[in-house]
């Protein structure tokens, strides 16, 4: 019974085509493809590794199963966001066999983060990356020029924005030269024009006379996916290294992006970035009133403090004081008048130096006449008040000069010339009766000229 058994056994045997490990692992594949070839799965992503070669590598888990998934980068480099380890993610693809190892996995063609959108996911690892690389720091940003000459717009060169900005600009300040440097705003070359329009703008600034003050980037409102270009990176470093001011004015108040954080300046609309850059012509004309008025109080108050300083001069009566103390007196007036005068210049000066730059800056806006008025009247003004401190001085020594008139005639060196004396006791005391003299009494008699010693004969 045994070999007849053996014998059907090899027979089955040989019927059966003995398969090796690849074509085995081939029919799998095949047979996977073609019955798994489109599968929508959710789970967590753990274990994501980006590949030299752009691939994307992960597994997807849920509570009890995972799954090994590769995601190629010619189907990835269309994602918006990048996966994190532990993000819940809903993606779409097919399952085949990695035939080296005899694995299984899932190729994704797409994929989509679960409860929040893929774009709002990408902009938020996009702030969170650029935020650790301190393009958002406060220490980069510069304030906008007061009067700016030139002033730069990155945009669309049709639609209703940059009619209005135009408007606004010409209504505000008609002096200010406007460059626009036209782009794509939205689409998947717009933001490569934008970072390059910057560029541009930094380029054409540096030639002398083309000077650009500030640059204004944006658009109109729409979605995030119309805004998108102003949230990519290539956009972001452009502004970062602008050497020019930049405001982001890009959709709707409500409307964030990556541009609006790394600008020097985020406006609410378009119109809005164009009424802060341009400041109106009748708020210059209060502006340089104000510091005028300013100016003329701070003179007034200037010489009302050296007036009276110098009314405490002329008007001390210090006759107790000796002549040293005089000339003293009258060398700090000397030193008083002296600073007064400078201080005075210096502030003239720098008064007259901020005028003459705020005329250089506004003779471009059609001012050169007020300012031009102001300035004769600035002039007209220091002349006199020129004048009146001369002449304030000369009444100052000469009521001085009466003053040690008076003090000279009080003096008791000009009684003795007179023909009076002093007479004084052993210890230096004035006597001014006699009964304070004894006969036989040494003292000391002071003229005109000196001194002479004395005995008291009688009394």
């Amino acid at each position: 019974m045994t070999k007849p058994r053996s014998r059907l056994l090899e027979s089955l045997f040989a019927e059966q085509r003995v398969l090796s490990v690849s074509e085995l692992t081939e029919q799998v594949k095949d047979m996977l493809e073609m019955e798994f070839s489109s599968l929508h799965i959710q789970g967590e992503i753990s274990n994501y590794k980006r590949a030299a070669s752009g691939h994307w590598y992960f597994t997807l888990r849920d509570e009890s199963s995972q799954l090994r998934a590769v995601f190629f980068r010619q189907w990835n480099r269309l994602q918006r966001f990048e996966p994190e380890n532990g993000l819940e993610v809903r993606v779409r693809g097919g399952l085949s066999v990695y035939a080296e190892r005899g694995d299984y996995q899932l190729m994704v063609e797409t994929m989509e983060p679960v409860g929040v959108g893929a774009m709002q996911l990408a902009f938020e690892q996009q702030l969170k990356r650029l935020a650790a690389e301190g393009l958002f720091d406060e220490t980069h940003k510069r304030p906008l020029p007061m009067l700016p000459r030139r002033v730069g717009i990155v945009t669309s060169p049709v639609g209703a924005v940059i009619q209005d900005m135009l408007g606004i600009l010409e209504r505000r300040n008609p002096g200010i030269d406007i460059i626009i440097a036209p782009v794509r705003v939205q689409g998947n070359t717009a933001a490569g024009e934008i970072a390059d329009a910057i560029r541009l703008l930094n380029k054409h600034g540096k030639k002398k006379g083309s000077e650009i003050d500030v640059i204004i980037i944006g658009r109109g409102g729409g979605s995030i996916e119309d805004l998108w270009a102003f949230n990519e990176e290539q956009v972001a470093r452009a502004i970062y290294d602008s050497e020019i001011p930049v405001v982001s004015a890009v959709g709707h108040e409500t409307d964030y992006t990556v541009a609006d954080f790394v600008a020097d300046l985020r406006a609410p609309t378009p119109s809005a970035a164009a009424e802060l850059v341009a400041p109106e012509a009748d708020d210059l004309r209060a502006r340089i009133e104000d510091l005028r008025a300013g100016l003329s109080r701070a003179i007034g108050y200037y010489l009302l403090q050296r007036r009276m300083q110098l009314r405490d001069l002329t008007e001390s009566r210090g006759f107790a004081e000796t002549i040293g103390a005089v000339y003293v007196l009258t060398s700090r007036r000397r030193e008083l008048e002296m600073r007064a005068a400078n201080a005075l210049k210096a502030n003239l000066q720098n008064a007259r130096r901020r005028l003459n730059e705020a005329q250089r800056r506004l003779a471009v806006t059609d001012f050169r006449a007020q300012l031009a008025l102001g300035a004769t009247r600035l002039g007209n003004t220091q002349q006199r008040l020129n004048r009146a401190i001369h002449t304030r001085l000369e009444r100052g020594q000469h009521q001085l000069a009466i003053e040690l008139n008076r003090l000279d005639l009080l003096s008791p060196l000009a009684v003795l010339g007179r023909g009076y004396a002093l007479v004084k006791d052993e210890a230096g005391h004035l006597v001014t009766r006699v009964d304070a003299l004894s006969e036989g009494q040494e003292i000391r008699v002071r003229l005109e000229n000196g001194e002479v010693g004395c005995r008291v004969v009688e009394t």
